[in-house]
């Protein structure tokens, strides 16, 4: 398993105003226009899973496996080209600040990982820079 890390991201807003609206995937419709339309085209969601299709990659669907009330919430996938586990910290900085980190560890075969491994942490990176641009109010 290779794990794959996000930079840390200042979030203006408390600990479990974030928790709160990550940890239910239908809030996702609020930032629907955020994503960006050349790289994801079908995109569906429910309370506990994302579905998407991401060029060149094809469909990804992930399911939360776990909620752990207010700093982490952990998915698997459940189609994928290539199993991984994907996180969600969120950890307090002050009453009304937090900051957060994505997290995948995923099961890259040595011969494709010179290759996969510089797109995956930039999908990361554009992750955890989109949560982080969420109104969590």
């Amino acid at each position: 398993m290779s794990k794959f890390e996000s930079s840390i991201k200042q979030i203006p807003y408390p600990q479990q105003s974030v928790y709160d609206k990550i940890s239910n995937l239908e809030n996702l419709e609020k930032v629907r226009d955020r994503i960006p339309a050349d790289k994801v085209q079908e995109f569906s969601f429910d309370k506990d899973s994302v579905s998407v299709n991401v060029s060149p990659v094809g469909e990804i669907k992930l399911r939360i496996i776990n909620r752990e009330e207010p700093k982490c919430i952990k998915f698997e996938t459940v189609q994928s080209p290539m199993p991984f586990n994907l996180w969600i910290q969120v950890l307090p900085v002050t009453e009304t600040t937090s900051k957060m980190k994505v997290t995948v560890d995923a099961d890259i075969p040595f011969m494709l990982k010179g290759m996969v491994s510089g797109p995956l942490k930039d999908g990361i990176e554009k992750i955890a820079d989109a949560l982080a641009m969420i109104p969590y109010e």
